[in-house]
């Protein structure tokens, strides 16, 4: 059974931070848990603060109103001490008090607002003089607060700003690093682990912004302040308070470990459980027919109980921590309110500093609660920032050459002598040579992983070759820009990828300033106009999901109208027909044939009968031509290609 539990949680682990984008599931959401810790702490810090340096001027205020709003609040707390004075003083005129120098001011400070005309004009007598001067200092210690609370609100609102602004910033530059990477990075990330970077990893770094951050500075400043007040109220209680330190750093550094080991697994196991979710219910057809209900509902339930494990450690951990953390701050409270008595009894300390001073010794330890909370979510949130940035700083295409041409296509292609890998040890194409006239329609068929669309990868430099050469009209791929080139090279790929909006825009994708009489003419050359016209806006269809309200052979028969619609000289079609029926492939064929008039075609198919009108036929295996010539040619030499034909007809 556990063993059954590992290799479902390292399975759906993996398909979690892998989900593609279409099927949904966490890459859609969540994504990967983002624990742990930056690798290079001070590099990710200076990245975050060079796009919130930004607003340096908002930052001061957010700074200036966090002193505010915590000097505010220590300063109206110490005014409740003269009034407790004031009264003890008006119970027990006797009573001997040697009050502080900050007493003595908030006294003062009460004295003089009682001695104005408002309040002057309030005492009647001598009796109300307490009631007026309990009065003055309630007036004082709401405008102090209110002056805290305005403080907070606008550090808040600045703050706010702060953050989405520079989070805005980061995923424009996180898209556009994006649109600047190879080919080969996306065919080597899965589609959820660079949605994570967008959701997860991304959303972190805004919590600690907005919130995590904010809270540890005032936390600090709060720290610092409390402690100045109590060290100025009484030096013999802040040492008291002070020898509590050790047992609530041990306490908050504990929770704070055990708290950041069992919420990593419990995200992870519910990437486990969500990764299974995505699965089953993409693959309800399957199930169904093998019968493996009960199976998927055992695996299930020993995911789930999983998770419920994990979550109840993470929770009780993430639970005690303020519990703890109070309970030992009132343990000190009692102390310091016990030797306070003491003191009153002994050395004339008064009541009134000793309520205060109680008041601050029970806030001291929230600020280090605040901070040892903040902690894991500051190291997931740099941790995140670090693995966007890896993104933004990773290898984009390299540029164009500073003489790269836009020079007008006619579409003559040779390769000579043409080998490449996609890593160093293993070669996928080995000297493939070649050449395709203007009009001509070449065709490449072998095996699965021989080769055939690794070429088409090639010519439009979505990869560089490793050795030989590919030239178009006897200039080198790379004396063309890049963008260029790509422009001058319609595909039509077996994998349709349909964007939300109507048919019509969909279409025009193939090239934007297509009037939309030219993009309904491409969709009658692509035998697309028929059914679009009984769908029930015709052009004016919506597509969302990708096009899940078409079959596949609907998205495809659209992707390549939008293949006609483009001017481009050179058309590759890689499996262009697969996901169309017999005869629809017969009303593509006639279409595609007056689409690759005066175009030079390469067509990669599975089925031969669409390639036998072809000019030339290339035969791979293993990555080398084995065999090459038209249709009847081939069946002449009655070799694989004629194998292929008169026997087996599939290649894989």
């Amino acid at each position: 059974m556990a063993r059954k539990l590992e290799e479902l949680k390292k399975q759906y682990n993996s398909v979690s931070h892998g989900m593609s984008l279409r099927g949904g599931g966490p890459g859609r959401g969540r994504g990967p848990s983002g624990k742990g810790k930056p690798k290079n702490m001070g590099k990710t810090v200076g990245r975050i603060l060079s796009y919130v340096g930004k607003y340096k001027l908002r930052l001061i205020s957010v700074f200036v109103c966090m002193l505010l709003t915590t000097v505010s609040s220590l300063c109206a707390g110490y005014l409740i001490a003269p009034i407790i004075n004031r009264i003890t003083l008006e119970v027990n005129p006797d009573a001997v008090l040697n009050p502080s120098v900050l007493e003595q001011a908030a006294d003062k400070l009460i004295s003089a607002f009682v001695s104005t005309r408002f309040i002057s004009s309030l005492m009647v007598n001598t009796a109300a003089s307490v009631t007026v001067y309990v009065l003055a200092a309630l007036i004082i210690l709401g405008t102090v607060y209110g002056i805290a609370a305005f403080g907070s609100f606008l550090q808040g609102r600045l703050m706010l700003s702060v953050s989405l602004n520079s989070i805005k910033e980061i995923r424009d530059d996180l898209f556009k690093a994006l649109q600047r990477l190879p080919v080969k990075y996306f065919d080597s990330h899965p589609t959820g682990e660079i949605m994570s970077r967008f959701t997860n990893d991304v959303d972190n770094i805004d919590v600690m912004l907005n919130n995590s951050l904010t809270s540890i500075v005032s936390g600090v400043i709060s720290l610092v302040g409390t402690f100045v007040f109590m060290l100025t109220t009484n030096i013999w209680l802040t040492l008291i308070t002070v020898l509590f330190l050790p047992l609530l750093f041990f306490a908050a550094g504990t929770i704070a470990k055990n708290s950041a080991k069992y919420y990593g697994a419990q995200q992870a196991a519910i990437g486990a459980v969500n990764g299974y979710i995505e699965e089953t219910i993409s693959g309800q057809k399957v199930i169904k027919v093998f019968n493996h209900e009960d199976e998927c509902i055992d695996e299930m339930n020993l995911l789930n109980e999983d998770l419920r494990n994990k979550q109840e450690k993470a929770q009780f951990w993430g639970g005690v921590t303020g519990p703890i953390m109070h309970n030992i701050s009132l343990v000190s409270y009692a102390v310091t309110l016990g030797v306070g008595g003491i003191l009153i009894a002994t050395r004339g300390f008064t009541p009134g500093a000793l309520t205060v001073f109680a008041n601050y010794s029970k806030q001291f330890s929230m600020p280090i609660s605040q901070l040892s909370q903040q902690v894991s979510t500051l190291f997931a949130a740099l941790a995140g920032a670090e693995r966007v940035f890896n993104v933004m700083d990773d290898i984009p295409e390299p540029p164009d050459a500073e003489d790269a041409m836009e020079k007008e296509i006619q579409g003559h292609v040779v390769l000579e002598n043409v080998s490449f890998g996609y890593v160093p040890d293993k070669t996928v194409l080995k000297n493939i040579s070649l050449y395709a006239r203007p009009g001509q329609k070449i065709a490449f068929v072998g095996s699965t992983g021989a080769g055939k669309t690794t070429i088409t990868n090639l010519l439009n430099r979505f990869y560089d070759i490793d050795e030989g050469s590919i030239t178009i009209d006897g200039n080198p791929l790379k004396s063309y820009k890049r963008d260029f080139l790509r422009k001058n090279i319609a595909m039509v790929l077996q994998d349709t990828h349909l964007f939300t909006g109507t048919v019509m825009e969909n279409i025009r994708y193939g090239r934007l300033d297509a009037t939309d009489e030219e993009v309904i003419a491409a969709a009658k050359t692509a035998s697309a106009h028929s059914f679009i016209m009984r769908l029930e806006h015709g052009y004016d269809t919506v597509l969302e999901g990708d096009g899940a309200n078409l079959s596949q052979g609907q998205r495809q028969l659209l992707n390549i109208a939008r293949a006609a619609l483009s001017k481009a000289p050179i058309l590759v079609l890689d499996e262009a027909t697969s996901s169309v029926d017999t005869r629809t492939e017969r009303h593509i064929e006639r279409g595609m044939d007056r689409l690759m008039k005066n175009r030079t075609t390469f067509v990669i198919a599975h089925r031969l009968s669409t390639v036998r009108n072809s000019n030339a036929i290339m035969v791979l295996e293993k990555g080398e031509i084995i065999e090459r010539g038209d249709h009847d040619d081939l069946l002449n030499q009655k070799g694989r290609y004629y194998e292929l034909y008169m026997g087996i007809k599939e290649l894989d």
